[in-house]
């Protein structure tokens, strides 16, 4: 059960429900974007049935709890809400509190939530090997998430010299860069919601033709988990049409960081390669007034 999303579970569990439990998934279902952020109380209360139905219900699911339950839920939110429908969510959940303070602590408890519940060590180190080893590297991300393919090739640049951060334009296009990958060559698909089919598509592609995959996402129910050799989980959230990536860019900041410690004497080399480089075409303001 752990791959399945929250509503592939009430698909799969709904023949053993109660007629709360019942009453209670057809709520979910229709309601998802108000119960994501109801306490386990409320959300009885808007469904119809008591509290501990709620708390039973998380249990038959295969939940730990009902907090694990409204993650559930939250994560479907991200996945199947349009930007209208994240627009309406975010002004009733930021309109009390002001949206500064409310974003910066949100992505501080994404934060904590990624160190606690997220990235697990093992796999971020199995990460880290497999870029090193790697004989050419491709990175791919699609719409926001191409910012972060797009830092990450910045950085690997530096420490690498076969690295491809493959354009996303369509499907085709993006099958076109790699389609003679093969045993010896790493992909990075970084997606989360709502998720990229191109990138999907193409990591897919990419674990059919023997390359190691590497997925950057959002939680282990994440369609891009499917193709990956190991998969580095990142919490992000929905701000009306923004989507927050600190906790992505902070995975990012780290996979750079450990790779180039790996690799420290071939680094440093080149980097004092590109600073002769840098000083001799002035690249950067070195004024200080």
């Amino acid at each position: 059960m752990e791959h399945l999303n929250l509503l592939q579970r009430i698909e799969k569990k709904e023949s053993s429900f109660s007629k709360g439990q019942k009453r209670l998934a057809e709520y979910i279902t229709k309601n998802y974007d108000i119960a994501a952020y109801l306490t386990a109380s409320k959300l009885g209360k808007e469904a119809g049935v008591s509290e501990s139905t709620v708390v039973r219900f998380a249990y038959q699911l295969d939940y730990d709890g009902y907090p694990e339950l409204q993650k559930a839920i939250q994560v479907i939110v991200k996945t199947n809400s349009n930007s209208i429908q994240r627009m309406s969510l975010s002004s009733k959940r930021y309109q009390e509190k002001g949206v500064l303070k409310s974003i910066l602590y949100t992505d501080c408890e994404r934060l904590r939530d990624t160190i606690q519940n997220g990235i697990d060590e093992e796999e971020f180190q199995k990460a880290v090997q497999l870029i090193n080893d790697g004989r050419r590297l491709f990175i791919l991300g699609a719409r926001s998430a191409a910012y972060l393919a797009g830092l990450l090739g910045y950085y690997f640049k530096m420490l690498f010299d076969n690295v491809i951060i493959v354009d996303a334009n369509s499907t085709s296009e993006t099958l076109e860069q790699i389609y003679n990958m093969g045993p010896d060559d790493v992909m990075i698909g970084v997606t989360f919601p709502r998720y990229s089919k191109r990138t999907i598509v193409a990591l897919q592609f990419a674990k059919n033709h023997g390359a190691k995959t590497i997925a950057l996402t959002d939680n282990m129910q994440s369609p891009i988990v499917e193709y990956a050799d190991c998969s580095l989980i990142a919490k992000s959230d929905v701000m009306t049409i923004v989507d927050s990536m600190v906790c992505p860019l902070s995975v990012v900041n780290a996979l750079v960081t450990a790779v180039a410690l790996l690799r420290k004497d071939d680094v440093e080399k080149r980097l004092m390669a590109l600073e002769e480089l840098w000083n001799e075409y002035d690249v950067y303001n070195r004024s200080m007034k």
